[in-house]
């Protein structure tokens, strides 16, 4: 939510138009109305936000509008720049990362090599833990590994560097399958 303030003076009901289940935003990380406005509310509490005036509308209320701080500025490029430590988060918070980053026009190459430096190593140790591992664990295991492992090649694929196969935890990973590219039928 601080992202979307930090693009220009808005209200709550834009963002959660960016956040809803449709939205633009919101499918990959869809936050409900009243977690919006909370939200917002905590953000200004924390100094992140301030009033920015009010916007009248046609269709409901006068709008009361926000706007990012510097300090909430700052916080947001911070926070959009540092990858995810868990890769059980991939899938909502580096998604709405990237996506946050391309509404900006912000090449995402930094992030994305700071997550796979992040990831690449822990695939390695849950490949070697799964030798050794029995029963429900061995299965735990596997699959940490192969969403991790998929992951990277997910991370190898918007750096491209996918062109060719290449070795990671010594095992062939192999190019991911794509449509056909620009200029083609």
């Amino acid at each position: 939510m601080l992202s979307l303030v930090c693009e220009g003076p808005t209200h709550g009901n834009a963002v959660t138009l960016h956040l809803a289940r449709y939205g633009d935003l919101g499918r990959v990380w869809n936050v409900q109305k009243a977690v919006v406005y909370r939200s917002l509310d905590r953000l200004t509490d924390l100094g992140l936000l301030r009033s920015a005036g009010e916007e009248r509308s046609s269709k409901g209320p006068v709008r009361q509008l926000v706007e990012a701080t510097d300090a909430g500025r700052a916080a947001a490029v911070a926070w959009q720049q540092q990858p995810v430590q868990h890769t059980r988060d991939i899938r909502s918070e580096l998604l709405v990362k990237l996506a946050l980053l391309n509404r900006a026009g912000i090449d995402p190459h930094d992030l994305l090599l700071a997550q796979r430096a992040l990831l690449a190593p822990a695939a390695d140790a849950l490949r070697e833990r799964i030798a050794t591992a029995a029963g429900f664990d061995r299965t735990l295991l596997q699959w940490r590994y192969e969403t991790t492992a998929a992951t990277v090649r997910f991370l190898d694929a918007l750096l491209g560097q996918d062109q060719l196969p290449h070795r990671m935890h010594g095992v062939q990973l192999r190019q991911s399958i794509r449509g056909p590219g620009p200029g083609t039928s």
